[in-house]
């Protein structure tokens, strides 16, 4: 049976506590104020101290400890000046989360929150003068409770004012393959290349959602892991998506998703706009567009439909059809992936293993496709399976 924790495990979590800590002169380590109140007890806080307010080699830098059943994100900072007994002061602010959550989107938010601390207490003492503690708790309070509820939070104190916001980290890229085709997304067709690193400006004109990463590595002249490494840096940023590469000989299955163009006028609108092949002509109608989509299925590959509905005559680009319906999951490919069922296969035939797909193998070989099927065809020890 699972568990809460297992469940929320790499999830992001609330924020349980946030609390401030100082290195007193006779005191010692101690935390000065905290949000909720004695969430953190003295006993574990004298367990963890030695993390929280570490030795030099760690100071500002982003420290998270992971103990006791709790998370903690923290800040360390020192400051030097004579007016400090010791000649320094020392505190952190920290974040604590259960240890089985994800912190990383807190980390930016707790160096951001200790520098905006620094400069207050460089121009006012607000740290280390007790009369300013009420505010500090009451600060803290306000910032647990604004990014608990709405992942974003303004403080404003003395005539200084911080804006605090949790945001969204992604997941990792998925990785780049040879036969998929970047296609950037249409608020970037016009990126400037001078904004650019220098692969990418070697890379992106040649992505214009028709070359696949293999052929791209070729025009561009650069070194094939260094395309698929950038590629995958635009696909982070969600300026390029990636796609299968189109073939009329490619075989397209229409997806619940569909059900969308019916359903929702502007992105019907939308897609009629997309799709359409020229614009000075009527643009295409959702009856037409439905029709081509819905007769998307096992065994129709893209060729025939295009003989069947002429999607030209109707003003409809049959490429942009397919991208678009790919992009919004509208349609999905199929996929022919051949296993070798032989005994010795020679160095192509390994690649029959029903893992790599028809496109994969065309990459690697420099086949094309039909020379592919035409030795495939006449290899009775091959067997296909499409998906």
């Amino acid at each position: 049976m699972l568990t809460q924790e297992s469940n929320l495990a790499g999830k992001e979590g609330i924020i349980r506590c946030i609390f401030l800590s100082e290195f007193h002169a006779t005191a010692g380590s101690k935390i000065t104020c905290q949000s909720p109140q004695n969430f953190i007890s003295k006993h574990a806080f004298d367990l963890i101290n030695a993390y929280i307010l570490p030795k030099r080699e760690l100071e500002r830098q982003v420290l998270t400890v992971n103990t006791l059943g709790i998370k903690i994100v923290g800040y360390p900072v020192k400051i030097d000046h004579e007016k400090y007994a010791r000649n320094a002061f020392y505190f952190n602010i920290c974040f604590v989360c259960d240890h089985y959550c994800r912190s990383v989107q807190y980390e930016p938010i707790v160096k951001k929150l200790c520098e905006f601390l620094i400069m207050m207490e460089m121009q006012y003492s607000f740290l280390s003068n007790d009369e300013y503690r009420p505010r500090i708790q009451k600060m803290l309070n306000k910032i647990i409770s604004d990014l608990n509820e709405s992942k974003v939070c303004t403080i404003t104190e003395e005539e200084t004012s911080i804006h605090l916001k949790i945001l969204k980290i992604t997941d990792d890229p998925p990785e780049v393959f040879d036969h998929q085709v970047p296609v950037l997304k249409r608020e970037f067709e016009n990126m400037s290349l001078s904004e650019c690193d220098l692969t990418t400006q070697q890379v992106l004109p040649f992505i214009n959602g028709l070359h696949h990463v293999g052929k791209i590595s070729m025009l561009a002249d650069v070194e094939n892991a260094l395309v698929k490494s950038c590629i995958q840096n635009l696909v982070y940023y969600n300026f390029v998506e990636l796609l299968p590469l189109f073939k009329y000989s490619n075989v397209y299955m229409c997806t619940r998703n569909l059900q969308k163009l019916a359903r929702n006028q502007d992105f019907a609108q939308e897609c009629l706009s997309y799709v359409a092949l020229k614009n000075d002509q009527p643009i295409p109608t959702i009856y037409n567009v439905f029709q081509i989509y819905s007769q998307m299925t096992h065994g129709v590959n893209l060729k025939t439909l295009c003989i069947r509905l002429s999607p030209r005559q109707n003003n409809i680009n049959e490429r942009k059809l397919v991208d678009y319906g790919l992009k919004h999951s509208l349609i999905r490919c199929i996929n022919k992936y051949p296993i070798f069922t032989g005994s010795i296969p020679n160095a192509r035939q390994k690649m029959y293993n029903g893992m790599n797909h028809f496109d994969e193998i065309c990459c690697a070989t420099g086949l094309s496709t039909i020379k592919l099927e035409e030795l495939i065809d006449a290899d009775t020890n091959v067997t296909i399976l499409m998906k």
